[in-house]
């Protein structure tokens, strides 16, 4: 009896003692990852269309808020650096300020800025923005301005000639524009240039770089136009030329003319002389003849 309970208790403890040591490793040891889940391959995304002209690098993403209350056209042109003449034209004839409220106004639609940089208005004859008016500083603004919103790949929908907000002006105040082989040329008739870079872009606002000032033909034909010379005389003709001649003709026939009449009286006063003579030679005769 004795033996039995000693084997029971020895049995016990070689159990607990087994629990115990099973308990310490598997708090020593550590836990296995999980397995992740197999994952399908990535999608590569589809390519977008590519614009017609590259973008500056100041150019911004697509993710540009899309509220016109938002843009700040001057605050863009002078990140983008290089357009202070642009800038300060724009706020001399305050077209700023049509701009904005165009674009505060309009519901779909927006504008197109084409701008110059300040190396392409150093291009310019020397004076000539001095020599233009107020008024024709503001067209000149106008002419760089389409009154819709031209994204960089639909450059190639515009029908020319394109319209500006610089009037309707047939031939004078008109852009051409041709796109072709990724890049976009604008003809006003007297300049010629290429879109050179995309400065900002969003739904309703682009503005692009342009190579030259977009001087519009209306300005030419006014400087072209010749100055009214002062009035002088008629060249005389032939005919009239001739004219003192037949005068002189005229006036030699009447001094002849007055030269033979006085001949003519001397002529007539000595006839008159010799007729008196022979007179008194007759009576002469007859009254010897009577004495005889």
């Amino acid at each position: 009896m004795m033996l039995k309970q000693s084997l029971l208790c020895i049995s016990l403890a070689l159990l607990v003692s087994l629990l115990n040591s099973t308990t310490t490793l598997a708090q020593l040891s550590p836990a296995s990852a999980p397995v992740p889940p197999a994952q399908p391959p990535p999608t590569t995304p589809a390519a977008s269309p590519k614009p017609l002209v590259p973008s500056l690098p100041q150019s911004p993403s697509d993710s540009t808020p899309d509220t016109p209350a938002a843009v700040d056209i001057v605050g863009i042109l002078r990140k983008a650096k290089s357009f202070n003449v642009l800038i300060r034209l724009m706020k001399t004839t305050q077209l700023i300020n049509q701009l904005n409220s165009q674009l505060l106004t309009t519901k779909s639609g927006g504008i197109t800025i084409l701008a110059p940089d300040d190396s392409a208005f150093s291009e310019l004859k020397a004076g000539f923005l001095n020599s233009l008016s107020d008024g024709q500083k503001l067209e000149l603004l106008q002419f760089h301005v389409i009154s819709d919103y031209v994204s960089s790949s639909n450059f190639d929908t515009l029908t020319n000639p394109v319209r500006t907000l610089a009037g309707a002006k047939p031939g004078k105040v008109e852009l051409n524009v041709i796109s072709y082989g990724g890049s976009v040329n604008i003809s006003t008739g007297e300049v010629n240039t290429t879109i050179t870079g995309i400065i900002y872009t969003d739904k309703h606002l682009a503005i692009y770089k342009v190579g030259k000032v977009l001087l519009p033909m209306d300005f030419f034909t006014v400087a072209k136009a010749p100055a009214k010379a002062p009035s002088l005389a008629p060249e005389p003709s032939a005919d009239t030329a001739k004219a003192p001649k037949a005068d002189k003709d005229t006036a030699s026939s009447s001094d002849s003319s007055a030269q033979v009449n006085p001949r003519e009286e001397n002529s007539a006063s000595a006839k008159i002389s010799v007729f008196a003579k022979w007179v008194s030679l007759g009576i002469a005769l007859v009254a010897a003849m009577m004495q005889n």
